[in-house]
């Protein structure tokens, strides 16, 4: 069985701090000829950027992919709004979603998969600061308890 090729551009990070995640999707997204360049060269910043429908298509917003030094007057807007590729179910069944449960469609990762660009999409919920501040304190007393466990093996 042949193995996934998935070589990751960039990561949103943030977003797994700031919500709780429902579920993913795996969309393609249309670029210029000069932002493919840039993202196969990992210049991407996926940091505040958001899924958005609108004329029953769905957008990427906010989504920052710099310039290619060689793309002259072929380069692009950095932070165009840029379409993401779903059929018009997918669109439908995600804007009914964010519609009544209050969700977001958020970016998780942006990454190329046998030479096409792919976004994970996530439907999340927003976290609250308490929300964030357990997930800490969380993510802090297992560590202290690793780090405990592993002081233990060496004496």
């Amino acid at each position: 069985m042949a193995e996934k090729q998935i070589k990751i551009v960039t990561e949103n990070r943030k977003a797994r701090h700031d919500y709780f995640i429902e579920e993913t999707y795996e969309v393609g997204i249309a670029l210029k000829g000069t932002e493919v360049k840039s993202l196969r060269a990992g210049r991407a910043n996926l940091k505040d950027s958001y899924a958005q429908v609108q004329n029953g298509e769905m957008f990427l917003f906010n989504m920052h992919i710099s310039p290619y030094e060689q793309g002259n007057r072929f380069n692009v807007d950095p932070v165009r709004p840029r379409k993401l590729l779903l059929h018009k179910k997918e669109i439908n069944s995600l804007f009914g979603k964010v519609m009544q449960q209050g969700l977001t469609l958020v970016p998780l990762k942006v990454y190329f998969q046998k030479g096409r660009a792919k976004v994970e999409l996530a439907l999340a919920r927003g976290k609250k600061v308490y929300d964030k501040r357990s997930a800490l304190a969380e993510r802090d007393a297992k560590r202290e308890v690793e780090r405990a466990l592993r002081g233990k093996d060496r004496y």
